[in-house]
């Protein structure tokens, strides 16, 4: 999870973001469900690319919502720390939020490139890295974040690979284009780290 190191970095910059929420009366919730609409926004996006037969702005298009999604989602959680609201309901909401801004992102970008067996892998890979995270909380080991990639780095991949499929279309290694290379990144990092964190619990408890 190597984006989480620069978190710090991160809140300085989320102070204007929760000032201006706060001035506009937005609440944490609301917040998390505007990120989900940004999310949906650029799983459509991505479709949008692939039904149009050729990317044009719909891969910048959805890079920049992506960027938003993964942004918003930092802000609500500030926000509520700024404002004293942190709740077990709106850490339930955003995580159930997050989770299906992760099937409609990834879904786009199988949807974009014609390549559901690779987006079903990754789309797995992803679901049961959370679910394992969670599912080892639920026996007791205390919730599990570890793993190579994490949801921040998994948004600026996407947002990343969105540009580069905007500019270069075509296949780039072993015939696989940049969309197709980043399906098969989350289906072997998704379903390597589930393993993991798997092996590393049933370890503890046995």
């Amino acid at each position: 999870m190597t984006l989480d190191r620069f978190r710090p970095i991160a809140d300085r910059a989320l102070g204007p973001f929760v000032d201006a929420s706060e001035r506009l009366g937005l609440t944490p919730d609301r917040i998390s469900v505007i990120a989900f609409g940004f999310a949906v926004a650029a799983g459509s996006a991505l479709f949008a690319a692939g039904e149009a037969g050729a990317p044009g702005i719909w891969f910048l298009a959805a890079s920049f919502f992506v960027f938003c999604n993964g942004w918003l989602d930092l802000v609500d959680g500030a926000l509520a720390r700024s404002l004293g609201t942190d709740s077990k309901g709106g850490d339930l909401l955003d995580h159930v939020l997050d989770r299906y801004a992760d099937v409609i992102i990834i879904t786009g970008l199988a949807a974009g490139a014609s390549a559901y067996a690779l987006g079903l892998l990754a789309v797995t890979g992803v679901l049961l890295t959370s679910y394992l995270g969670t599912q080892i909380q639920a026996v007791g080991l205390g919730r599990e974040y570890g793993g190579l990639l994490g949801r921040a780095d998994r948004l600026a991949l996407v947002g990343v690979v969105g540009v580069v499929a905007f500019l270069l279309p075509g296949p780039l290694v072993a015939g696989l284009s940049a969309v197709e290379l980043l399906l098969v990144l989350f289906a072997v990092v998704g379903h390597f780290t589930a393993l993991q964190r798997f092996w590393g619990a049933w370890s503890d408890l046995t």
